[in-house]
This record gives C-alpha cells, structure tokens and sequence, in this order.
C-alpha cells in the first residue's frame, strides 16, 4: 500500500478528516515505521497488548533511568497499531475497540508513574480524569454520528506522555519538578477538554438544527 492510499483510508475510518499539520506529520512517520511491521506479519492487537505491558513497566520502574525508554515503547506501540491495522488490511470495529481500551489502561499506569515520582495524588488524579473525558467525549462525539477529527488540543496523548517523560528526567536529575509539572498537565489538560467539548457541541448543535 502506498502512502497516499493509506492517507485514504485512514482519513475515511476517520469520518473524512483532512490530513494536515501535525496529523500529517505523525501519520508520515507511523506509515514508516509500520511497514516493516507488517512485512514480518505483527498483529495490531499485539502492539496494542506491548504498549499496556509497556506501560505498566513504566509505572513499576518509574524511578529508574532506563524508564524513559519504556515510556517510549508504550506510546509507539499504542500510535502504531492503528497504522498497522490499515496497512494490513486488519482494520474493525473490535480493533479499534481493542486499541481504545489499552489507551485508557496504558494511561492510567501512566498517571500511577507521575505519582510514583511524587506528584499529588489528588492532583494526577484530577489530570487523569479530565484526560479520560476528553477522550470519552470524542467517542461518544462519534457515537452520535459525528465521526470527524477536526480539533488538536494542546494536551493529546503525545503530550501527556512527554509531561511524563520529562517528569522522569527531572527525578533522575534529581531537579524537584515534578510537581510543577503536574499543574501544568492539569492545566493544559483542563483547556483540551473544554476544547474538545466546545467543538462536538457546536458540530452536533447545527446537526440537529437540519434535523439529522
């Protein structure tokens, strides 16, 4: 498949969303570096699976220096599997159902490794929460029958992962940030939500104004 093809095809499982920017740009690199992936046969479900794995080394190893590499495993094994998925033809409902479950899990251990650092319970627990309904808005978003992706927030999950990943370099520093850093989460992560949010309401608004 090439990549103009899998552009097509994942901006049609995407309700037609327009490639550009940062999408363009993410979706350049997983189309590289899924191909190969897909050569030697390696299941979607199967990255789905490393990236939970990989996320729970992360939270059980958070206060090691080699737990930034196991950050990077769990993101790159759970951005990768829907490009997987596309290129070899596995694309589904159960799939996407799969990759959507081990995201929410992989995060959640994300969220225990920001604690296990030395953030506020209450403060990783409210990032947490707003993050899991940013994204539970989007399904539900979609749910309704509105399938497009026409909104970057400032808080995606590759910036929750380098919140994390830069949490995890200031411990083994042993600079005392991570606290700060779990604000500034908080805080960004509150203004995606009230983004996404904003968008879906407006979009389905003047859905039900045409009566759809």
């Amino acid at each position: 498949m090439k990549r103009e093809e899998f552009f097509a095809n994942w901006s049609a499982l995407h309700g037609g969303a327009e490639i550009t920017g940062i999408v363009k740009g993410w979706l350049m690199i997983s189309f590289a570096i899924s191909r190969p992936l897909v050569r030697i046969k390696v299941s979607p479900n199967v990255l789905s699976i490393i990236g939970v794995i990989a996320a729970v080394f992360t939270y059980t190893e958070a206060n090691r220096n080699y737990c930034i590499a196991l950050l990077g495993i769990s993101l790159l094994s759970d951005g990768i599997d829907g490009s997987v998925a596309i290129l070899s033809n596995k694309a589904s409902k159960r799939g996407a159902m799969v990759d959507a479950l081990c995201d929410r899990i992989g995060e959640t251990f994300w969220a225990l490794a920001f604690y296990k650092l030395g953030a506020p319970a209450w403060l990783i627990a409210t990032a947490w929460v707003l993050a899991f309904t940013q994204e539970y808005s989007r399904a539900r978003i979609a749910g309704l029958g509105d399938y497009r992706i026409d909104v970057v927030t400032i808080a995606e999950r590759p910036v929750r992962a380098s919140f994390l990943a830069v949490a995890i370099l200031a411990y083994d520093i042993k600079v005392s940030a991570v606290t700060t850093l779990a604000v500034v989460w908080t805080l960004q992560q509150a203004v995606a939500l009230v983004t996404v949010m904003r968008s879906g309401y407006t979009r389905l608004s003047a859905t039900d104004r045409l009566g759809d």
